[in-house]
């Protein structure tokens, strides 16, 4: 009798990133994955230990394929711009797999290769050591935030898109002077939330970083 097939670990990830390109994290389970490669659960938790370590090896491999090739160029804010700028077009092909890194992160070598580059820049950035740890954090806060609010945009069916633009006309060309003074006013000028992302992605990480600039001794 023929033994069912092992599948190495990058087929089952490999598998898992397309699973994932038209499901989200909450759906996905170990089970479908298995289903999906013609075997059972167990054969997969050879590799993983459970379904969260598997989707942070998903992520992981987002991570890796952003920072291959990646050359630092330029001053401490070019190089963590550049660094966020290839995150959110690497996550920007994979949707899912952003809100998949914003909840769950990652600890594999795409990870610590991020890491790095976000450390080393901000130390070039004349930051005392002390002070590092603590913008880091805040910066890979921001882009996740970022990232996965962009990916949650970027699922929507046409018809739910739609729905939600016209909910939106709606909610702000319909809004009572008289109880929405200033939604009102301004009601002609208020963009949705899905416009003009990456100009709102690019402003806010520069404010963010003039911040942090201007706290440098």
């Amino acid at each position: 009798m023929t033994g069912r097939r092992r599948w190495s670990t990058e087929e089952i990830l490999d598998t898992a990133a397309e699973l994932l390109r038209t499901d989200d994290a909450e759906s996905f389970s170990v089970r479908k994955l298995a289903a999906a490669l013609g075997t059972d659960s167990s054969s997969l938790y050879r590799h993983f230990r459970n379904k969260t370590e598997l989707l942070r090896a998903v992520a992981d491999r987002i991570l890796l394929a952003t920072m291959d090739g990646y050359r630092p160029e330029g001053d401490w804010k070019q190089r963590v711009t550049a660094l966020a700028l290839r995150l959110r077009e690497a996550f920007g092909e994979q949707l899912q797999l952003a809100a998949v890194w914003g909840r769950y992160g990652s600890g594999g070598t795409g990870s610590r290769l991020v890491m790095e580059e976000l450390l080393q820049a901000l130390r070039a950035s004349g930051l005392p050591d002390a002070e590092v740890p603590v913008r880091y954090h805040r910066i890979v806060t921001l882009l996740a935030a970022l990232i996965s609010s962009e990916a949650g945009v970027g699922t929507l069916t046409p018809k739910e898109y739609e729905q939600g633009m016209e909910q939106f006309r709606v909610a702000v060309l319909g809004a009572d002077p008289g109880r929405f003074p200033a939604l009102a006013h301004f009601a002609r000028d208020i963009r949705p939330l899905g416009a003009d992302r990456r100009a709102a992605f690019e402003e806010i990480l520069a404010a963010h970083l003039a911040h942090i600039e201007a706290g440098i001794p």
